[in-house]
């Protein structure tokens, strides 16, 4: 039975409260290192029909239109935000583990599927496909929670495998309804659509960021209000054009994110704020959805072979998947090992098992209720470790949170070539122990403030540099780069 919306002032007050109660549970995971993510999923559940809220929720269809609209903005928040700088030493490991990763994982899970539920050969893989790809969302907020980092290359492969995967996951799961749902299906046709659904995502990613920037360069808005509600409309124009030409608007979205992260337009760290906190609300949105949609009953009777599942994904596939795709990678066994240890799943494989609950496959209600244990089990056990798991490891790294500063200049619209920008002075660093005068600061850049242990120095060229600082600092892109290579310096850099 479809959804029954009750009354509007009935609706806008569950809504407001259940919004407020996930906000407040944000203090909760920053306080425990309990994931965000899990605590709105938990909120959902307690609303919903068999918990304290008695909301009655039945509607597949529904949550997957949330989901989908949320996943549409929360991609576009994590690829604006994603400086291509960073990832452009890592890319092909990215890209690699974004696609062929995928599958190999869902290969692997479709095959114990198949062993241990005996689902057939294409019910396996639509499992598999469903719970192929990671989510970075719970993976940083544990870290942030808990002020541990990841070092080197791990953090930024990590937010660009868990940000480009999702792409790939959709299509093997479409990919294998259809084979489920339609006769006479062949690998060619599949192939075809493989090819068709990726280059048309990408060509239509590239194309609609050149659209954005012009449009929102020229339009020339008398009200900046309005510029949040532009991308709105660009970014839902870019996902529904690519899907009606046949291609994956997902990757539209993320890759059109990503090229405009590393272009100049209006108002841009404004628009880039208020899709971080649209991204957030979506998140919210999404996992309260999906919460109000599962029924905790029928969970219980899929423990113990969603157990097996779970156990599986994360001692065996996925990290068989890291080690296959990364043979050929420089990275050190310990960091292949993170990479494979923090493949947590998220909210998307919950959305992609309503698509089989739409369509009305048979074993769709296993799928589904297994999928959402999966999904808590990756949550509770890896994401709560990887603190532990990151310093056993020896990949770890000290964290610095992102500060606010009461003052803000945009290149976009000041007219300046400059930006502020944090530098951290490494604890290794050969510059620690000397004055500010002495690590050859460029002329045209300006050091503006320093924090250290939270606290905030005016500095002076007399200032003495210690491990950790980071100094607020306000230049164009080549003088601030200049900088931080000044500070990285080794010891052995000057033998």
């Amino acid at each position: 039975m479809p959804f029954q919306f009750p009354a509007i002032e009935i609706f806008l007050l569950i809504a407001s409260v259940l919004l407020l109660l996930s906000v407040a549970s944000s203090k909760v995971s920053d306080r425990f290192g309990i994931p965000s993510l899990l605590l709105f999923l938990l909120v959902g559940m307690l609303a919903g029909s068999e918990g304290i809220g008695g909301i009655h929720f039945n509607d597949p269809w529904l949550a997957k239109s949330l989901g989908v609209v949320a996943l549409i903005f929360i991609l576009f928040a994590g690829g604006i935000e994603t400086k291509f700088r960073d990832i452009r030493p890592i890319l092909w490991e990215g890209v690699v583990l974004s696609t062929a990763g995928v599958l190999v994982t869902a290969v692997l899970v479709s095959a114990f599927a198949m062993a241990v539920l005996k689902f057939s050969l294409w019910e396996g893989f639509l499992l598999g496909a469903i719970i192929s790809s990671t989510d970075a969302a719970t993976v940083l907020t544990i870290l942030r929670s808990k002020n541990v980092s990841l070092r080197g290359k791990l953090r930024p492969l990590l937010e660009l495998e868990s940000g480009s995967n999702d792409p790939m996951a959709v299509f093997l799961t479409l990919a294998a309804i259809r084979f489920l749902t339609i006769e006479n299906v062949s690998f060619a046709d599949l192939a075809l659509a493989f090819v068709l659904d990726m280059s048309v995502g990408l060509l239509m990613g590239f194309a609609m960021s050149r659209v954005i920037l012009f449009v929102i360069n020229r339009l020339q808005l008398d009200y900046e209000g309005l510029y949040p509600v532009l991308t709105i409309a660009l970014v839902v124009l870019t996902y529904a054009l690519t899907t009606v030409l046949k291609g994956n608007g997902f990757l539209a979205v993320y890759v059109s994110a990503l090229i405009l992260s590393n272009s100049e337009f209006l108002h841009k760290k404004a628009i880039i704020q208020f899709h971080e906190g649209l991204a957030w609300m979506m998140q919210i949105v999404m996992f309260l959805a999906l919460g109000l949609l599962v029924f905790p009953s029928r969970i219980i009777p899929v423990i113990g072979v969603g157990l097996l599942i779970s156990v599986f994904l994360m001692a065996v596939a996925r990290p068989l998947s890291v080690f296959l795709c990364l043979a050929f990678s420089r990275l050190q066994i310990n960091e292949k090992a993170m990479l494979s240890w923090v493949g947590l799943r998220g909210a998307v494989p919950i959305i992609l098992a309503t698509f089989p609950l739409i369509e009305k496959i048979p074993q769709a209600d296993t799928i589904f209720n297994i999928v959402f244990f999966t999904v808590l089990t990756s949550i509770l056990l890896q994401g709560t470790s990887i603190p532990a798991v990151s310093r056993w490891l020896k990949v770890d790294a000290p964290f610095v949170n992102k500060r606010i500063y009461p003052i803000e200049i945009d290149s976009s619209t000041s007219g300046i070539d400059a930006n502020l920008e944090d530098v951290i002075v490494p604890f290794e660093s050969d510059v620690i122990g000397k004055r500010l005068f002495q690590v050859g600061v460029p002329e045209n850049c300006l050091v503006v403030l320093i924090c250290r242990d939270e606290k905030f120095l005016i500095p002076n060229g007399k200032t003495e540099l210690q491990g950790g600082d980071v100094l607020l600092t306000l230049g164009n892109k080549e003088d601030i780069s200049a900088l931080q290579k000044a500070l990285a310096r080794l010891p052995s850099d000057d033998e």
